[in-house]
């Protein structure tokens, strides 16, 4: 069945007609739609048109994508950011930036297609290591790694539809034994979601006092941040939790000075300005009202707790991606049949997705149900009861 959004996404969503309670997307702050965003937006569109036809650097620089970054280094605590039209070249950036510090890339198999492209892309041999296992990579590295060359670790912050995160703790104690290790994560789900300001996996893994993050000067988010030699970077996005549009990199004045010196991917389109000044927007938000963020969490739990009670053993991840599968099905048994699931909560005008094949999709397939800080207990009770019904 073919699906048209006809509204701005969020807790109550325009879908084929009707207005359905969405439990789908990545919208995890409940943005997309905000007044103030959509103003900035317009106000942009009305003053400088859609774009500046022509790329950053000369004519094309403009106070928006300026505006963007200096509210992005305000919300990561950093020296500046590079703002790029996309989130999805985040891992391409990083890369060839940091060419020549590495030899191998060493990847989660369910890593995200971007991380794929970009390790590809990158010109050097690129092996896989089972998702999350930080055992395996022990041994791929022991492995494939010659004597004397640096790895290069890709994975995501927070996995998609498995909502799970990346145990960087781990990883950082196997990679401390390699020399010029580096860690590259694309946080496009973790940013504005995980950690105590919402600034990414980085911030988590601090707040859960496992000595992550730690930098000179005492700032979680910033990357360049070394953990006993090993160094670990962060590509966010703008267009998930966020509401706006494109990828940012927060980073120390060396490292943007970097950033800014080599060919970066897209870099001769840049974003609308309208998606900038949405964007800047945003960041200026989410600093300013951590209770949004708290509203999404509060909601989480209620959601993961409600969830179980109809049938589903859920993990303790504070991620607003809830993953329903026949391994977690709680009840004895065979699962539901998750393709008729979905379609018998969207009878009942509840959308959630079923998802057979996207990067971290559990075997058999899943229904991927996404928690937004708007929406209301009722929504969320409404979801778990029809669960608990049609399983």
């Amino acid at each position: 069945m073919p699906y048209d959004m006809q509204s701005p996404p969020g807790a109550r969503t325009l879908i084929n007609g009707r207005w359905r309670d969405y439990f789908s997307g990545t919208g995890y702050l409940g943005l997309q739609g905000h007044p103030g965003l959509l103003a900035a937006a317009s106000e942009a569109l009305a003053r400088f048109g859609l774009t500046t036809a022509t790329s950053r650097g000369g004519y094309g620089e403009h106070p928006l994508f300026t505006s963007v970054e200096a509210a992005a280094a305000r919300y990561w605590g950093s020296d500046g950011a590079l703002y790029t039209v996309s989130g999805y070249l985040g891992n391409a950036i990083l890369l060839q930036a940091l060419a020549g510090d590495f030899e191998r890339i060493f990847v989660d198999a369910s890593s995200h297609f971007s991380a794929w492209d970009a390790a590809r892309a990158a010109g050097v041999p690129v092996h896989a290591f089972r998702h999350g296992d930080p055992g395996h990579l022990t041994a791929v590295l022991l492995r494939r790694l010659r004597p004397g060359e640096r790895p290069l670790l890709l994975t995501d912050g927070v996995f998609p539809i498995s909502g799970e995160i990346a145990p960087l703790p781990a990883y950082l104690a196997v990679l401390r034994e390699y020399a010029g290790a580096v860690v590259c994560l694309d946080d496009a789900h973790a940013t504005g979601v995980l950690g105590a300001g919402g600034r990414g996996t980085q911030e988590h893994w601090k707040d859960a006092s496992v000595g992550v993050g730690q930098t000179e000067h005492g700032t979680a988010s910033r990357p360049r941040v070394s953990e006993n030699g090993v160094t670990v970077y962060a590509a966010h996005t703008l267009s998930k939790a966020l509401g706006g549009h494109g990828g940012v990199i927060p980073g120390d004045a060396v490292w943007i000075e970097r950033l800014n010196r080599v060919p970066i991917p897209g870099a001769g389109s840049p974003s609308p300005l309208p998606a900038a000044a949405a964007a800047a927007w945003a960041l200026r938000y989410v600093h300013d009202h951590p209770e949004r963020r708290q509203g999404m969490q509060d909601n989480v739990a209620y959601a993961r707790a409600a969830l179980q009670r109809a049938g589903w053993e859920l993990e303790d991840f504070p991620v607003p991606i809830l993953c329903l599968h026949a391994g977690n099905w709680s009840r004895g048994g065979p699962a539901p049949d998750l393709a008729r699931l979905q379609q018998d909560l969207f009878a009942r005008d509840i959308c959630v997705a079923h998802v057979t094949r996207y990067s971290s999709t559990p075997p058999g397939g899943a229904l991927r149900i996404a928690i937004f800080a708007t929406h209301t207990r009722e929504q969320i009770d409404g979801l778990a009861e029809a669960c608990d019904a049609l399983a």
